[in-house]
């Protein structure tokens, strides 16, 4: 976003949290982080020289190296000299007098700005469960989402892990290989598939390079911005034995949408979803060894309608002689106590907790900030509990002139491949404010039956899919006394990449645009 407004000459700065460029990658540290988007579709596309420069090592690149790429980006482009890095906004304003943004920050700095862009990301509010007495805790303590920049030393030290969803899941496996013991508190039992992750061969990666531009128009007009497409079939108009060839070469295949792929209905046909979810099942039974833990480790929520996980080797961990999986569902956890966390029916000593316990998405990192649109009212005023998230497009929102959303809540977001959205989000943001620049135009705002529309149709899309039949961080569930609702857009990356562009090309329909204050002054000259 920076570098695309810089580029068309307009006055930019970014304000960071962090001390260094990264966004998640910079976060998320933890044992085992990995992209579960191949590195080939999970890059820039603005520049050709970026593609031809940067050669990803593995089909699945570890969160080190992306963030080295992150870093070789915002050095190719000189982007620190327009970041504030230790940065926070505690609050934003919008100023109707002036139809400017006041935005405060954390060290007292307060900067005024013709447009307020929002790019904090969906899961950046990390979500570390209030138990009673974590305060007491004589060991050390992290949460995945916020892991120190210096290695952690698990070794010979007894370890807990709370949560098993894909940060959990992901960094399992590499925290059993160095602590004395490991032991896995899990609430609900996940589906996993192996990611398959090789070596990236040069010859490879020259194809795909010769080849880039088709492969970006297709991520762009794919559902999801991955070039796949499910196939075109009902898992219910195959035999056992045929769905059972396809999931078997699926599994064997890895990466994120081979099973989701294999069948066109699994995410909306109870019956078809149940076909794949007993395979996934099966292996789970196969692979742990001990009967009574495998029984322990069996998912039974709609399989795909959680965030898919890829693994390595996660399920034969469960197999090491050091680790243990706690069954909190059964007898939950009561409190942390000084020598590590006490349950329902028993008391564990540890060194060190981890909680992989995930993020309040979506609206969390918002509400992280004070955001006040017309007559000083709230952001999380207007989307109150109880009340559905409500956006034009996922961009923007009634009330809030001239702020844009970066895969904000009703958008694809987390249920694409977040570069493709990111960048679709990006060029239509600084086409829009070119667009009011080139027609002396000062403040674009969302229409409130624009925004209802838009809302509804979100909620029409999702409503007749398994998504919103379980209980997810998609819907919210995760976080205590947050509103139920599913706040991702299901219609798809290029369907939806076509209605904001028919939105712009019919002059920004929706919104109400309004002159600037220096062409009124102007035609009062004149």
């Amino acid at each position: 976003m920076l570098y695309r407004l810089r580029e068309a000459g307009f006055s930019t700065c970014v304000f960071e949290t962090g001390d260094n460029v990264g966004g998640t990658w910079y976060w998320n540290r933890y044992p085992g982080a990995r992209c579960d988007v191949e590195s080939i579709y999970y890059n820039y596309t603005f520049s050709e020289e970026l593609l031809k420069e940067w050669t990803w090592s593995a089909k699945y690149a570890e969160q080190p190296e992306i963030l080295s790429y992150i870093n070789f980006v915002a050095d190719k482009f000189d982007l620190r000299k327009d970041i504030q890095f230790k940065a926070r906004v505690d609050s934003a304003q919008f100023d109707e007098e002036g139809n400017r943004w006041t935005i405060q920050l954390n060290n007292g700095q307060i900067v005024s700005a013709r447009y307020f862009i929002t790019g904090v990301g969906c899961l950046s509010a990390s979500n570390v469960p209030k138990f009673k007495g974590l305060e007491s805790f004589q060991g050390e303590w992290y949460h995945t989402g916020r892991w120190p920049h210096e290695k952690v030393d698990f070794s010979g030290k007894r370890v807990g892990i709370i949560g098993t969803g894909s940060s959990g899941i992901q960094s399992i496996p590499a925290i059993a290989k160095e602590a004395e013991q490991l032991l896995v508190f899990q609430r609900t039992p996940q589906y996993s598939i192996p990611a398959r992750n090789v070596l990236n061969d040069p010859d490879y990666i020259q194809q795909i390079r010769e080849n880039y531009e088709e492969i970006k128009k297709n991520m762009r007009k794919s559902l999801t911005g991955i070039p796949m497409e499910p196939r075109n079939r009902s898992a219910l108009d195959d035999t056992p034995e045929e769905r059972r060839q396809l999931f078997e070469a699926a599994w064997e295949q890895g990466g994120l949408l081979s099973l989701s792929y294999a069948y066109n209905d699994l995410a909306i046909k109870p019956e078809a979803n149940e076909t794949v979810a007993e395979f996934i099942r099966s292996k789970i039974r196969r692979i742990v060894k001990n009967p009574e833990v495998a029984e322990k480790l069996l998912p039974s929520y709609f399989y795909g309608t959680k965030r898919p996980i890829i693994d390595t080797d996660y399920f034969e961990t469960y197999n090491r002689d050091n680790v243990t999986l706690v069954d909190v569902k059964s007898a939950p956890i009561q409190e942390i106590i000084p020598a590590g966390l006490r349950t329902a029916d028993a008391e564990y000593e540890l060194d060190i907790i981890v909680f992989a316990t995930g993020f309040d998405a979506m609206t969390g990192p918002l509400f992280k900030m004070d955001i006040r649109g017309r007559e000083g009212v709230s952001l999380k005023e207007k989307w109150a509990e109880g009340e559905q998230t409500r956006t034009y497009l996922g961009i923007s929102t009634a009330g809030f002139p001239n702020m844009f959303m970066l895969t904000g809540p009703e958008s694809p977001s987390v249920l694409s491949n977040m570069m493709v959205s990111i960048e679709q989000h990006v060029e239509w943001v600084s086409d829009c404010i070119n667009y009011m620049r080139d027609h002396h135009k000062g403040v674009i705002e969302a229409n409130v039956e624009a925004e209802n529309a838009w809302t509804k149709h979100c909620r029409e899309v999702a409503e007749p899919t398994l998504y919103v039949k379980t209980d997810s961080w998609y819907m919210g569930a995760n976080i205590e006394g947050k509103a139920r609702g599913f706040q991702i857009y299901l219609g798809g990356v290029g369907p939806y990449r076509q209605i904001c562009d028919d939105v712009a090309e019919k002059g920004y329909e929706g919104f109400t645009l309004q002159a600037s204050e220096e062409s009124v002054v102007n035609e009062l000259i004149q």
